[in-house]
C-alpha cells in the first residue's frame, strides 16, 4: 500500500511515517518545514520528502493520504485530494485504526512533560524485557527514532490535546482509547484553537471518559485544574504523584539528578541520572507509577532510569566551544521556560546563564503570555529576545521588566552579540519550538 503524508515533518506525523514504513507500506510525504531531528529521521528511513504542497506527488493516486493538522482548506494538496476523491484520513485516526486496536495503550497527556514522560515509560518497559511500540513527539536518545511498532501488548503514545485535522476538530488524544492514562499537568495553551482553560478541560474530560473501568489514571496531585476535570466524572482507578501523592520523591541533589522514590509512605529506591530539574523528577514518578501497574518493580524501573538518555531538544547539550556551553530546548510556554531555567540553575550554580528566546508557538505569537513571560525568565542573568517582523506584538515590555535584556531583529545579530560578549563558563540556553534558523550550529561555528 502507498501512503502519502501531508505535513510529514511534524513531530507526530514523522512518527506515523515510521510506523507505516515498518508495517511494510511505501511511504512518501510533503512538507514545507523540514528540519532536524525529524527530517534526518525520515531520511534515515528512506522516506522521500517533497519540499512543498504541490499536488504532483498525488497524481499516482496513493492508497491513502494522511493529513496533518497544520494543513487547511486552500492548500493545493488538500484541494487536489478533495477534488479527486482520494481516500484520506488524519494521523490520529490512522494510528487508531492500524496500530492501536490490539494494544494496551499507555497515553501521556498534559501541557508539559509529555515527550519526556512518554520516553521514560517506554524505556522502563523496554529495560524490563518488553518491546513496547511507541509514538513520541521527539527523539529519545535511547532509541534514536520517535516511533516503532514494537510488539504487543503495550503501545506508548504522547497524547496531544491539539486538534486532529481540518475536518476533525476534536483533540488528537480522543482517538487513542488508553487503558493507562498519565495526566502530567494542565494549563491554558493553544490559544489559536481554545478560547480558555475550560475549553481544554472539556477535551481532557472527554479523554477521561474513554478510559475503561479497569483502566488506570495517574495524575499530578498538585494540579487543581486536573482535579476539576476529574470531578466532572471518573470511572477508573486513580493514583497520584506529588508532594502529598501516592508517589513522592525526596531530592538528594540541588539539580534534581539524585532522588529517592517513595510509594505510599515507603522508600522504594533511589535514582541517579543525567536529567535535571524538579519537573523531570515528577515525570519520573509518573512513569514509575504507570509501569508499576503492569508489574515492573520499582527497583528495576529505578535501574532503568539510571541509564535513561534525554530526548533531543529537551535541555539538550549541543556543544561547548572555548568554555561556552550551548543548550537547545523546546520550551515555548512560560511554565516550561521557568522550569527549564530552574533546572539549569540547579546544575550550574552561579555561572552566568544567557537565555535566548524565540516566541514562535501560536499562543506566544498571539501575545497571550506577554504578562507572564518576563517572570518566567528571571533565573537568567541575561535575556536575548528575538523579535521577527511578523510577531504582531512588541517584546519591549518584556525586556523592560528584566534587569538585563535586549531585543534583536535578526538571528545573525544574536549570534554576533553572543560571539562578542560570552566568556568561558557561560551557559547559553536557546529556547524555541522551531529550528530557529539553525542558530545552535551557527553559534557554535561562530564561537
Amino acid at each position: 500500500m502507498h501512503i502519502h503524508i501531508l505535513g510529514i515533518c511534524g513531530t507526530f506525523m514523522a512518527g506515523i511515517a515510521v510506523l507505516a514504513k515498518q508495517q511494510g507500506h511505501t511511504v512518501t510525504g510533503s512538507d514545507v518545514a523540514a528540519y532536524p531531528p525529524m527530517s534526518t529521521q525520515l531520511q534515515s528511513q528512506g522516506i522521500e520528502i517533497f519540499p512543498d504542497y504541490s499536488p504532483d506527488p498525488l497524481d499516482c493516486e496513493p492508497d491513502w493520504v494522511v493529513i496533518g493538522n497544520a494543513l487547511s482548506r486552500g492548500n493545493p494538496a488538500i484541494e487536489y485530494v478533495l477534488n479527486h476523491n482520494l481516500r484520506y484520513t488524519s494521523g490520529p485516526q490512522w494510528l487508531a485504526d492500524n496500530i492501536l486496536t490490539d494494544r494496551y495503550v499507555m497515553a501521556v497527556a498534559g501541557t508539559h512533560g509529555k515527550t519526556t514522560t512518554s520516553s521514560l515509560v517506554t524505556w522502563i518497559l523496554d529495560s524490563a524485557g518488553f518491546t513496547p511500540g511507541f509514538l513520541i513527539g521527539g527523539v529519545p536518545d535511547n532509541f534514536g527514532v520517535s516511533a516503532r511498532l514494537g510488539e504487543p501488548p503495550f503501545f506508548v503514545v504522547e497524547a496531544d490535546e491539539y486538534d486532529t485535522a481540518f475536518f476533525d476538530k476534536r483533540s488528537k488524544f480522543l482517538h487513542y482509547h488508553p487503558r493507562f492514562l498519565i495526566l502530567n499537568n494542565l494549563e491554558f495553551d493553544h490559544a489559536d484553537i481554545f478560547p480558555d482553560l475550560a475549553a481544554i478541560q472539556r477535551q481532557f474530560h472527554h479523554l477521561i471518559r474513554t478510559v475503561p473501568g479497569h483502566g488506570v489514571i495517574i495524575q499530578n496531585g498538585e494540579q487543581a485544574s486536573l482535579e476539576e476535570v476529574l470531578k466532572q466524572g471518573c470511572w477508573s482507578s486513580r493514583e497520584t504523584f506529588g508532594v502529598n501523592g501516592d508517589w513522592q520523591a525526596k531530592s538528594l541533589a540541588a539539580d534534581g539528578s539524585h532522588f529517592e522514590v517513595w510509594y505510599q509512605g515507603q522508600c522504594q529506591g533511589e535514582v541517579k541520572w543525567e536529567l535535571m530539574g524538579p519537573h523531570n523528577i515528577y515525570n519520573a514518578l509518573a512513569a514509575l507509577a504507570c509501569t508499576h501497574k503492569v508489574g515492573v518493580s520499582v527497583a528495576r524501573a529505578c535501574d532503568a532510569l539510571r541509564n535513561f538518555k534525554n530526548v533531543k531538544r529537551r535541555l539538550e547539550l549541543r556543544g561547548m566551544v572555548k568554555g561556552v556551553t550551548v543548550y537547545d530546548d523546546f520550551a515555548h510556554h512560560p511554565t516550561a521556560i521557568a522550569v527549564t531555567l530552574e533546572a539549569l540553575r540547579g546544575r550550574v550554580g552561579q555561572q552566568r546563564i544567557i537565555a535566548v528566546l524565540e516566541p514562535r508557538s501560536n499562543t506566544m505569537r498571539m501575545g497571550v503570555h506577554r504578562e507572564t513571560l518576563a517572570s518566567s525568565l528571571k533565573e537568567a542573568n541575561t535575556v536575548l529576545l528575538y523579535q521577527p517582523d511578523n510577531l504582531g506584538w512588541s517584546l519591549a515590555t518584556v525586556a523592560e521588566a528584566l534587569p538585563d535584556a535586549r531585543i534583536f531583529k535578526t538571528v545573525g545579530e544574536i549570534i554576533q552579540h553572543l560571539v562578542t560578549t560570552t566568556q568561558a563558563g557561560d551557559q547559553v540556553l536557546i529556547m524555541s519550538n522551531g529550528d530557529f534558523q539553525g542558530i545552535h550550529q551557527r553559534l557554535l561555528e561562530a564561537l
